[in-house]
């Protein structure tokens, strides 16, 4: 059979190395997630890995410790409220629904750009009705007016803040918080320093460019007032204590971790946001 030819780039193209990661952790004993559904997905995928120079077990690591985190934010979250809306933004070819798996009153929307949707239907199965996807960019603001505003909301942008300009994002933010009566947003941030150092990947493969730096919950903050940080975590501290990790790459996290600027390259932010 052959497979869904893909052809994303710039930032759309980096979701091609999360399904990766997620596919090689599935083949792995043991697995951290066990995400069958990427596995599948990934062998209908027609794309030349090989040029990206992907180490297997790294990249497994490196995206299933962050999937993990915001799987598990995420489940809190439906446990919390059997009535819910999920929005997950940028969602590329994550296959968090079918991780997760929420229960029949919880309505979940994938936003991403038309061709992202058109190859996330091609290569993963189909849900019933309480799962949607919009295709549009997150930050044209008509794809908000398709979704119901008063329910508890879970905003996802796992992967997105850093591609977004500043001025841009936090617009996204402000709608966001405004459309919505009450919820919680969860994202993943770059600081300055970390901005710099994986603009040079990410532009070398994909011709993709990060632009907004966030240094700290401060920051988001004080650009969307409703928006209040109840939990920081530290993606470095995660990824050194995650299983199998090779010794060396421990020792080296161990390290960063009492540099600030280091420790904190890279931040898994929660929000929550309502009366």
């Amino acid at each position: 059979m052959t497979g869904v030819k893909v052809h994303l780039d710039k930032a759309m193209g980096t979701s091609l190395i999360m399904l990766y990661g997620l596919a090689h952790d599935a083949r792995t004993t043991p697995s951290l997630l066990g995400d069958t559904v990427a596995a599948q997905a990934l062998d209908k995928v027609d794309y030349d890995f090989a040029r990206l120079k992907l180490s297997p077990q790294l990249t497994a690591l490196a995206v299933t410790t962050r999937a993990k985190h915001f799987d598990d934010w995420t489940a809190q979250f439906l446990a919390a409220h059997e009535q819910a809306t999920v929005v997950n933004l940028a969602a590329g070819l994550d296959s968090r629904v079918w991780r997760v798996a929420p229960g029949p009153g919880v309505t979940w929307y994938d936003v991403d750009y038309p061709d992202v949707v058109d190859v996330r239907s091609k290569i993963f199965p189909q849900r019933d009705d309480a799962y949607r996807l919009i295709g549009s960019s997150v930050t044209a603001p008509q794809w908000l007016q398709q979704i119901r505003p008063d329910l508890p909301t879970l905003v996802i942008a796992q992967g997105l803040t850093m591609y977004l300009q500043p001025e841009d994002g936090q617009a996204l933010f402000r709608r966001i918080t405004e459309h919505f009566a009450r919820g919680v947003v969860i994202l993943d941030t770059h600081n300055s320093y970390a901005l710099r150092r994986q603009n040079k990947l990410v532009h070398r493969h994909f011709g993709a460019t990060m632009h907004w730096a966030i240094n700290g919950p401060g920051d988001v903050e004080r650009a969307v007032p409703r928006l209040h940080c109840t939990d920081t975590v530290s993606g470095l501290a995660l990824q050194g204590h995650a299983p199998g990790l090779p010794l060396a790459y421990k020792i080296l996290i161990n390290l960063c971790r009492h540099v600030p600027v280091l420790r904190d390259a890279g931040l898994y932010l929660r929000y929550e946001f309502g009366p």
